[in-house]
Parts: C-alpha cells; structure tokens; sequence
C-alpha cells in the first residue's frame, strides 16, 4: 500500500490487484473506515488544505478519472463506472483517500458508491462546493442525474426490441448461463448438467476462454462443488461481460451464439447494498436487456431470470404473493432494489414483444446444508453468522430464506419444464418467524439475545472490529453504511412471502421440500463451525469419563495399569446431534509408556460408520476414540480405542468397555489392552456431573443436559440394540434357509 509519505502519482500496473486487496483487508480487519481512510495516508475526510485548489469540470473529471484508474482492474474513462472496471469496496477506500490527499476534494464513501463515474464525482463535488469551482462562463456544473430518471430510460430500451414468435416448448439441449461463478450460479450449473440432457455455456467476464475456464473451476471448488472431466465435457466456458453491448463478444460471436442455445439463464448480478442504481444498472438491467436482444436474435429463446425477493422491499402488505404487485420503485429503499426491480420491467416489456420469460425470486439464500458452503455477503448468512458467533439476532418479523441447494434444484428444474415457463416463481421455501428460530436455538443451548436491529448493528460491528473477526469484516462494512442499513430495516420488517405456484409445482414433479427444519439448520450451523464459538471459549456442555484398565505389548499378556482421566466436551449443540463428535481431553498415567502422566487430546465420535461393523469385525461400534498423548518434552503417542456392542456381553459392561491400541506416531501399534468406566464413576461423572454453559439460563441449562442425556442415551441404546436385531435376522434367514432345505 503506499503509505503518507509516498508518491502515489505512477502506480505499476503488473501488480496483483487481488493480492494486493487480500494484503489490505489482513492489514485492517480490525479498523473503521476512519481508520482505513487514515492507513491510507489521508487522516481526514473533511478538512481541506490551505489554498484550497479550484476547479472546472473538465480538469477536474480528468484528474478523477487519472486518480480512479490506478485503483481498478481494467482502465476506465470518465462515463465508467469504477466499480464496473474491477473495483473492490477497499479499493473505494483508497481511492476516496487518495482524492482528499491529492487533489483535496472529499467525496464521502456513500457518493462513491451511489454512482462511482469520474465525470458524475466531478459534477456532484463541484455543485456541492461552488467555492471549489474556477469561475468562468462555462463552469456551471450540471444538476446530479436522477436515479429514477436514469431508471425509466433504461427501461425505455425494451420497447426497441423486435416482435418475435413464441419459442418451441421443448427441453433446452444448449443453455447460456450467466453468473456460473457467484454462490448460487455454481450450484445451478451443476443442477442443470445433473438433471438434463443439456450443454451449458457460461458466460465469464475474462481475457479469453482459457482464462474463463480456470475461473470457472475456481468458482465450482471455492463451494466444495465437484469439478469432473464429464463437468468439463458437458460445459463451455465463454469469455465475455454481462455489462457491454453484445456481451462483449464479436458480431461473429455473437451470431454463433445466438443461432447455437436455445435457452438463456441469467444468474448474473451485481450483489451490493453500498452502491446505488447508476453503478448497478449496466450489470444488472442493461445486462438483462441484452439477453433478450439475444433471445430475440435468430430463432427466439426463452429466459430464465433470477431475480429477488427485494423488489417487495419496504411493502406494507401482509404476505408476498407470487403475482402481487411489487413496492413502488420510488419507495425501494436502496439502489439494488431498484436494478431488481427494473430487470423484472424491462423483461416484461420483452414478454410484451413476444418472449417468454420465467421470473425466478429467491429470498435470502442460506448456506448448503451438507458442505456448509455460503454467500457471505447475503444478509441472511450475515444474521446466522452473527447468531452463531456472538449469540445474537436482530428482532425480524420472518426470515424469506431456502438452502442454495434447493433454490438451484428448483430453479433448473423449471428450465427444464417447459410447461413450467413464462411464470413468476418464489424460490423461498417456508418462511421462518423470530418465534421458530428463538424456540430452536434454545433448544440447541444457545441462548441467543434478541435485539433492535439499530442496536443489532452497531454490536455487531463493535464485536467483528474489537475481536476481531476476519471471516465477518465484509458484514461489519455493510452493517456499518447508513445506505445499506436501510436494507436491513426493509428486511426485518418483511412479511411472509407464498409461493403456492412454486409449491404446487414441486410436488408435482416430486422435488424435495428444502432442508430447513431444525436437523437442518443444525447441520448448516455445524457446516459454518468456522465463524460459530472459537477454541478456548466456554463449551455448550462437557463431562468427565474416568477408565482404569491393563495394556501390554502385542501378542503378549496385557498386565500393565493404565488410567485415563478425560473431559469430553462440545461447542454447539450442533457439533455432536450432525457430526457425533466431541473433543476430548486429560491425562493417561500408564508406567509401561512414560514415568509421568501423558496429556491427551483429540475426538470421540459416537456412532461411527452409522453403527456399522468395522471390516473383519462382528461387533458394532458404539464410540470411537482418537487420541494423542503428549510428554512435556514433545514426544507424541496416538491411541485409537473402541467402544464395541455384541448380543453376548452384559449390555450395561458394553457402554463403559474400550478396546485400544497405542503406538508412537508414525509407527505402528505397540500396545493393546482394555479399559473400563468403574461403575461408580459413571453416575457422579456423567449424568450430575454434567456442566452446561454458565452464560444460559438456569432454565435452559436444565433443558440442554436432559436434550444431551435423552439425545446420548437414544444413541447408545440404539447401539445395543442394533447387534441383537442383526442376530435375529441371521436366525429368521437361517430358518428360511432350512425350510427351503426341507421342501427339496
């Protein structure tokens, strides 16, 4: 970065532009944007020099445009968007910084954002600073453009798209899709290849198509999706950009696609609460309208458009329909809302000139409820992160959300049906109350605090900035912008929305209800166990196991004492009810092994391999074991025990029983032997021994030990119960078997 001292006038243009971002976010994870503003070299956003400098429009436009080009991917002239040439929210940061130091104007960030073109900064600064204008006849600078202007002319270009016949209603054999690398765009290309027939090209914004296919497969692995030599045979990585005419492509290009695809699925968009309809609308309108250009060139296409749940934004109805109207465009609180909404008219113009157009509308969408894979930029995620790291929600009225997996499941389904198209759908599954999330945390132990969201907010930040907390920096800068607050206030207001055509045609094809029960939203929040309670915090819950036995070398008599004095433990109530898993810790004495006491760590699963016998193994395992013991002078050991049921031991001895094997690590096993729970130790140890969470309630301290005890004895009864229904059906097919031997 280059610092105050600096000249920040020749900037190289080799240097990473990723990179060097990655550089300034784990430099300043942990400072506002005064303090980002100062890192940069400017310590204020209001005081101007002496002898203040003065302008007229043209010099200063060009000194703009100079200054912004060395903060963006791709060089930019003075009607381009900055954020549209690669810029980065912390590249605003900079560039905000290096106006004030150089050229002493003081934009706030909020002005950059609403509309980061060199010639509109310029005009805003000066009618806004008429003492920074050089006089002269020609220095009146124009009035701001108005959004909403700009808006109604954007839609204006629909009305220029040809009349064209209905396309044929049969299953797409070549799909265009757009956004294949953001969140949910990376989930939909694997949908479409696995549930068609289809060739999908992706549209990439890259130097050629060599380029776009590495950032393509990037994209798929970044969300623990598969990448496949079939994934690579079945899809066509294009290098072009949503945002320029013809997609950026030649006139050839452009024909070839447009003779060859026979269904267009945008995916694409600009997902930002900071910036404001003049910096969104190239991607996120004028994108949408080139689409249908396209779909209107040669034989006509059908269009698939993810749109949003935001275009509802600030409505005071009481529920979202699928076919109500949506909030007026002047009472859209922020300028995503209204490129969302101005995508959806300029596409119904299209349907007007005879297109056939599928409006799909997620709400918030939450992380994948296997991988734990997620956006997190999308607000809903920002809440569960929230929740899960400091214990904390925002007083919603409903949450609009479904899993990526079923949001992308559903929607590649409906381009593939093609009674299903030219329909508005809302890919939200059920919506979920403050009541329903509340009820189910508790009963997870965690004991979250319900705020106003004003409140929500500034804790929040204070939280991600004091501990700080990396992987939410990107929430706290949303959180922490008066525009993108707005959002947020639309958004805990929001209504239920329906979707009864959404529904009715899920069951008709026999798709899945998405994931969203309380199983599920546990295993999402285990997934995001990264940004969920921290090593060294206080445990959701935790008790001791003590197990005395004789070890001895293998293949000879086990006759040396061994004690274990252990502490298992868990974070979350859903670490163990997904994953099974508790961290384990404490000592083993053994003299055979070190003269003094062995720390350990490591896990105990429960139910491993779902139960099922170990590969030469009769007995099923009830708890498996993986431990490292450690001297104080480093050397390591690993010991692997089991837990095993079988029909013919006493059932109770079964539970406390560990079979183990210990060696040096790297090296094989050593030692072998058997340890015990001692009756006597099993009820002080764990069942009242059992410590919760001193931060819950008392009442829910009580309820998370009887959900453990209930949830860990169904565990470990269906352990023991799972050998002597496997004997029983050995003895039914034995008997079957001879029967069948008798009638010959």
């Amino acid at each position: 970065m280059t610092g105050a001292d600096e000249s920040t006038s020749v900037r190289n243009t080799a240097v990473d532009r990723r990179a060097r971002g990655e550089a300034l976010e784990r430099g300043t994870a942990g400072m506002d944007v005064a303090a980002l503003l100062a890192r940069t070299g400017t310590a204020s956003l209001v005081e101007t020099g002496r002898g203040a400098r003065r302008w007229d429009v043209d010099g200063l436009t060009a000194a703009v445009t100079a200054v912004a080009n060395r903060f963006t991917e791709t060089p930019i002239d003075a009607d381009t968007d900055f954020f549209d040439a690669g810029g980065t929210s912390l590249a605003a940061v900079e560039l905000v910084a290096a106006l004030s130091r150089e050229l002493d104007i003081h934009p706030d960030l909020d002005t950059v954002f609403f509309d980061a073109r060199p010639r509109r900064l310029a005009h805003r600064w000066l009618a806004d600073h008429p003492e920074a204008a050089r006089p002269g006849p020609d220095t009146e600078p124009e009035a701001d453009t108005d959004d909403l202007a700009q808006l109604f002319a954007d839609l204006a270009g629909a009305d220029r798209l040809p009349l064209v016949a209905a396309p044929q209603r049969v299953a797409p054999g070549r799909i265009l899709l757009t956004g294949a690398t953001g969140f949910l765009g990376s989930h939909l290309l694997l949908d479409l290849l696995r549930h068609s027939q289809a060739h999908v090209v992706c549209l990439i914004r890259a130097d050629d198509d060599h380029a776009a296919a590495q950032r393509l497969e990037h994209a798929v692995r970044r969300f623990a999706l598969p990448w496949s030599s079939e994934v690579r045979r079945r899809v066509t990585p294009l290098a072009g950009d949503l945002r320029r005419p013809r997609l950026g492509l030649s006139d050839e290009r452009w024909k070839t696609l447009a003779a060859e695809v026979d269904s267009i699925v945008n995916a694409g968009a600009a997902v930002d609460f900071l910036r404001g309809y003049p910096s969104l609308r190239r991607t996120n309108v004028l994108g949408p309208l080139t689409l249908a250009e396209l779909a209107c060139t040669d034989r006509p296409k059908p269009v698939h458009h993810i749109s949003s749940l935001a275009v509802f934004n600030g409505s005071d109805a009481a529920t979202l329909g699928e076919d109500d109207p949506t909030t007026n465009v002047a009472a859209l609180p922020i300028g995503y809302d209204r490129s969302k909404w101005a995508a959806e008219s300029v596409l119904r113009r299209a349907g007007e000139h005879g297109l056939v157009v599928t409006i799909l509308r997620p709400g918030g969408i939450s992380s994948h409820p296997e991988t734990g894979a997620h956006n997190p930029r999308d607000l809903n995620a920002g809440i569960t992160a929230a929740l899960m790291r400091f214990r904390t929600a925002p007083g919603f009225r409903y949450l609009n959300a479904a899993p990526v997996d079923w949001v992308s499941r559903v929607a590649a389904q409906i381009v593939g049906t093609p009674s299903a198209w030219g329909h508005i759908y809302h890919l939200t599954g059920q919506p979920t109350s403050l009541e329903q999330v509340v009820a189910e945390t508790t009963l997870g132990g965690m004991g979250i605090r319900v705020q106003h969201w004003r409140q929500w907010c500034d804790d929040v930040v204070r939280a991600i900035r004091e501990e700080p907390v990396p992987e939410l920096e990107s929430l706290a800068q949303v959180l922490q912008s008066p525009v993108a607050r707005r959002q947020l206030a639309a958004m805990v207001t929001a209504p239920p929305a329906s979707a009864t055509r959404t529904e009715a045609f899920v069951s008709t094809t026999g798709l899945p209800a998405p994931a969203t029960g309380p199983a599920a939203r546990g295993r999402m929040l285990a997934a995001m166990a990264g940004i969920g309670p921290q090593p060294g915090d206080q445990p959701y819950l935790r008790f001791n196991e003590t197990l005395t036995g004789t070890v001895g070398p293998i293949d000879d008599t086990a006759d040396s004492p061994c004690d274990l004095r252990l502490t298992l433990s868990i974070a979350s109530s859903a670490q163990v009810f997904t994953a099974r898993t508790l961290q384990v810790g404490g000592e083993l004495t053994c003299a055979r092994l070190h003269d003094a006491p062995l720390i350990v760590a490591g896990t105990a699963t429960i139910r491993p391999h779902d139960g099922i016998p170990l590969r030469h193994e009769v007995r099923h395992p009830i708890m498996h074991y993986q431990l490292t013991l450690r001297d104080s002078s480093g050397d390591a050991w690993w010991l692997v025990g089991y837990k095993f049921a079988a029909p013919r031991r006493r059932l109770v001895r079964q539970l406390g029983t560990q079979v183990i094997e210990i060696g040096r690590v790297g090296e094989p096993a050593t030692y072998r032997g058997e340890v015990a729970v001692p009756m006597h130790t099993y009820l002080p140890d764990q069942i009242d021994g059992i410590e919760i969470d001193p931060r819950l309630s008392e009442r829910q301290q009580r309820l998370a030990k009887l959900l453990w005890l209930s949830w860990f004895g169904g565990q470990l009864g269906k352990s023991l119960l799972e050998p002597v229904l496997r004997v029983g059906v050995d003895l039914l097919d034995l008997r079957r078997a001879m029967r069948k031997e008798h009638r010959r």
